[in-house]
């Protein structure tokens, strides 16, 4: 969720040389195996359904965890696809219940803790399994809110698990009205009220993938780094803090490659693989690199396949606007440019007796930060400015929100705001404390940069830094005041950003700010029951302007992504809500091993 930082000197030296040695094994070229090269920018904590929502897990987890639905991997406007379902869902009448018929023949990997060790067949029940999980209240999910109120018979579950001592006392053969399972292969989904838009939001997502009892019985709390699926890749080692392994499941049913796209997916070669079956690759492997330098330097000796565009490294890439300097173009390095439908801001914890009372306050840090110095500075000027939190991608954005002024840069208001605020507290204002994940260069740079733009408004400012999974712990048990973050939509529609605010949400829910407006709150279950369409359009731009009013965050901005890849690296194209991707993608061999000869030519 965040792009990175620099470091100089002898510290990038012996990251690269470690991270050059990583494991002593032999080299790709030397084993004959085809292998997918990337960087982890941080620590994740779980790969477990129940406890993963961040974009990093996800990224992972996507490839042995599979959902019922996913959406298609080249069609746009995007579309949802059956993946572990049959087909697309059967709808009653009233909206109210969906019948879902599950493949048959899929299996999970094979593990130990299966009888025997052999991979046993999916279920309907392991579906309805793992929603349980989420909602027994033990696990404390941050997808709860995900569900909360929506099926039948669910919240009363969760109610019981109250009553557990553990997690793991939950009885979870209680019968739910709202999941059931006639046979081995249906699943039936009863809900309160309709919900039109949960086979994108909930049955596309990780966190109703399929979860087999079996493992969570045999791991217990090691549930999280062992994670057993149906998918093409599975686990074969996890180093905390240096890299993550995965390699082709065996029993993986295998997948025919899209047959069909949207125009010039033909003529860029995106559909040079039509119908052959996937995964192509035989390993992924993750290495966890926390500063850009060293990710920079690996990816430019060919280490890895893809990469970011990091902020020092700007003008080594282009020439001149976007057009690639002559080093990379010499060295087959292709460019991605897209729209990435992600949202950051400084958020506030309206829970907080300093911040959630005083709204010139809020205002006053609002008007502090100058938004396009930041992109600048940051982000080499390549983002946009979030005048609202809904981003560009969104069918709902209302392009009119840039001049409401919401984002205005205006210092001057912001130290009178501060004079104001200070009325209302009693006195000077006490040090704000502001959370930023990230202990790297980048993380640190950014983290002053908010400091002086708050210190110019008259405020006294302390930042602490924290890896991912603290800063993620920190947020989500409300113990930031402010908290610098952002999120990435899953799916079309703006369901995701404006679940943000809803209240019933609020932490360890998605909701951080801990906001909450009963008016928002109705609208919100207003809009979420109506189908697609103007009505629904404009109850969203309303609830935008009402957030933004009260002011519970600063949004930022926007990210536009620039994306490298060596031209060894094929069916790349670029894909909003999608994370279980490797199984597409595919290496040129000969070309990535005449890379390291080009390497000495080009200057």
């Amino acid at each position: 969720m965040r792009d990175f930082k620099i470091i100089a000197g002898v510290t990038v030296l012996a990251a690269v040389l470690v991270l050059a040695g990583c494991k002593g094994k032999e080299s790709d070229e030397e084993s004959g195996e085809m292998v997918l090269h990337h960087v982890l920018p941080t620590k994740i904590k779980s790969l477990d359904p129940v406890s993963m929502r961040d974009v990093y897990s996800a990224s992972v987890s996507g490839q042995f965890f599979e959902t019922l639905y996913e959406y298609h991997f080249l069609k746009r406007p995007y579309v949802l696809k059956p993946l572990l379902a049959e087909d697309m869902p059967e709808v009653s009448e009233d909206r109210l219940t969906y019948t879902v018929r599950i493949k048959k023949g899929v299996l999970y990997q094979d593990d130990v803790c299966f009888e025997g060790g052999r991979g046993r067949e999916l279920k309907a029940g392991d579906f309805v399994y793992g929603v349980k999980r989420v909602a027994n209240i033990k696990n404390i999910s941050e997808n709860w809110s995900l569900f909360d109120n929506r099926i039948v018979g669910l919240d009363e579950f969760r109610e019981y698990t109250k009553t557990c001592e553990k997690a793991e006392d939950v009885d979870y053969s209680r019968p739910i009205k709202g999941l059931q399972t006639p046979d081995d292969y249906t699943l039936v989904i009863r809900l309160k009220k309709p919900w039109p838009q949960m086979v994108g939001t909930a049955l596309a997502d990780r966190v109703t993938a399929p979860v087999a009892r079996e493992a969570v019985d045999y791991y217990g709390k090691d549930i999280i780094s062992h994670p057993v699926g149906t998918g093409p890749y599975m686990l074969k080692e996890w180093r905390r803090g240096s890299f993550i392994e995965l390699v082709r499941n065996p029993n993986f049913r295998g997948e025919a490659y899209p047959n069909e796209g949207e125009p010039g997916d033909s003529e860029a070669g995106l559909l040079d693989d039509a119908g052959k079956t996937m995964p192509f690759t035989d390993k992924v492997i993750w290495t966890i690199v926390e500063e850009t330098q060293p990710a920079w330097l690996m990816f430019m000796q060919g280490k890895i396949d893809t990469s970011p565009i990091y902020k020092d490294n700007y003008n080594e890439v282009f020439s001149q606007g976007t057009e690639l300097s002559e080093k990379m173009k010499q060295l087959g390095i292709k460019l991605e440019i897209f729209d990435d439908p992600s949202t950051f801001w400084v958020g506030f914890n309206m829970d907080d007796p300093v911040l959630g009372k005083n709204k010139p306050l809020r205002l006053a840090i609002n008007r502090a930060i100058d938004r396009e110095k930041f992109i600048e500075l940051f982000f080499n000027g390549r983002h946009k400015v979030a005048h609202g939190f809904v981003a560009p991608l969104m069918d709902s954005y209302d392009p009119s929100i840039n001049d409401r002024g919401y984002a205005r840069y205006d210092p001057d208001e912001g130290r009178r705001l501060v004079k104001e605020a200070e009325q209302i507290y009693g006195g000077k204002l006490p040090e704000l404390k502001l959370a930023v994940p990230g202990t790297d260069t980048f993380g640190r740079q950014m983290g002053q940069f908010l400091k002086r733009q708050l210190n110019d408004a008259g405020l006294d400012v302390d930042v602490q830094y924290m890896d991912w999974p603290t800063y993620q712990e920190k947020i989500s048990t409300s113990s930031a005041q402010m908290f610098f973050s952002g999120v990435s939509a899953s799916i079309s529609d703006a369901e995701d950003f404006l679940g943000l605010f809803y209240g019933p949400n609020k932490a360890p829910g998605s909701n951080k700010f801990n906001y909450s407006n009963p008016e928002y709150d109705s609208l919100y279950d207003e809009a979420t029951i109506m189908n697609d369409g103007d009505e629904r359009r404009a109850i969203y731009r309303k609830m935008e302007i009402m957030v933004l009013k009260d002011c519970p965050a600063a949004f930022l901005n926007h990210r536009v992504a620039f994306a490298l890849r060596h031209e060894w690296y094929k069916n790349y194209k670029p894909h909003a809500f999608a994370y279980g991707v490797s199984k597409y993608r595919r290496i040129d061999m000969k070309k990535r091993a005449e890379y390291k000869e080009l390497l000495k030519k080009v200057k």
